[in-house]
């Protein structure tokens, strides 16, 4: 916290924290926004522990499918998205899972605090290292090298990235959107809160998840003892409970 905010003390110019709550505290300055940028954990990346994207192709998605023929709707939340790579893979395995023309209405809501990261999951630009690991199919289908200025970048395809919405939350504030949801990503985030916001936390993603949805969590994560509405499935993979 100390060596993140120094930096911020640096910026402004300022000679003390004490002058730094004080422009914290006023309501005429977006310093607030700032702080929060400041002291967020951002490490992410594509197809971060790769189990997760496996079970979601090779069970839940076909799952979801076998329960929705009627209204074919499918809802997936990145919560706690960073710059972007959880919901992009998430994005990527869907389409390979429910291809473009099946008649299939698929959405995937990404969403985190800090609003540095969310302005580059956006763009869903990346340095080329940031593919490394990623298999040579998915790399020829699901991304873009730049050129000339753009050298050593490479850009999400525009089918996976249309699937994906950002937007701002605090998953400690009222959320807006109502759901339901199919699947939820909520990983290496909940670290960070106490055993009782982490059971307030759970509860009310229990509420907007479908019976039997998924959700799937970090691999230093446990719903043991903080949750009883899902039942552990497989490596960090949880159900709702009916």
């Amino acid at each position: 916290m100390y060596t993140r905010l120094v930096r911020r003390l640096r910026s402004l110019e300022l000679t003390g924290f004490d002058e730094y709550c004080d422009l914290i505290h006023r309501r005429d300055h977006d310093e607030l926004v700032e702080l929060v940028n400041a002291i967020t954990t951002n490490l992410t990346g594509f197809f971060r522990e790769p189990h997760h994207f496996e079970y979601l192709a090779r069970t839940a998605l076909p799952e979801l499918m076998r329960r929705n023929p009627c209204n074919q709707r499918l809802r997936l939340w990145s919560a706690g998205c960073s710059t972007g790579e959880e919901p992009y893979s998430m994005a990527m395995v869907a389409r390979e899972s429910v291809p473009q023309g099946a008649g299939w209405d698929l959405k995937i809501l990404a969403t985190d605090i800090d609003s540095n990261v969310l302005a580059k999951a956006q763009a869903g630009t990346y340095p080329e290292e940031r593919t490394d690991g990623i298999s040579a199919e998915r790399l020829r289908r699901w991304f873009r090298r730049g050129a000339r200025s753009n050298a050593g970048l490479v850009k999400v395809d525009a089918e996976a990235a249309s699937l994906v919405t950002f937007k701002k939350l605090n998953l400690l504030d009222t959320w807006p959107m109502a759901g339901p949801f199919d699947v939820i990503f909520c990983r290496n985030v909940v670290i960070y809160f106490d055993k009782p916001t982490q059971k307030a936390l759970f509860d009310r993603m229990a509420d907007i998840l479908v019976d039997r949805g998924y959700l799937f969590i970090g691999h230093s994560e446990s719903l043991f003892k903080v949750s009883e509405r899902f039942k552990l499935i497989d490596r960090n993979t949880y159900q709702k409970e009916v």
